[in-house]
């Protein structure tokens, strides 16, 4: 490491992205994929969209039992 670092031109925030824009990649077991691909591809619907569904109906599940 240098001893001294010039930050005179820098710019505060340059590489900030908010949180809500910030996506997280998830990755599937194959099989899980897999899987869920096939129940998707007849339906004319994405897997983002099939994985998104389950998982929102299992978060209304655990919310009602508590």
């Amino acid at each position: 490491m240098k001893d001294e670092y010039d930050f005179s031109n820098a710019e505060q925030g340059r590489f900030y992205r908010p949180l809500n824009e910030l996506e997280i990649p998830v990755y599937l077991d194959r099989d899980i994929e897999s899987f869920f691909y096939q129940k998707a591809s007849g339906k004319n619907i994405t897997l983002e969209k099939v994985v998104n569904t389950i998982l929102r109906n299992e978060m209304d599940l655990l919310k009602k039992i508590g």
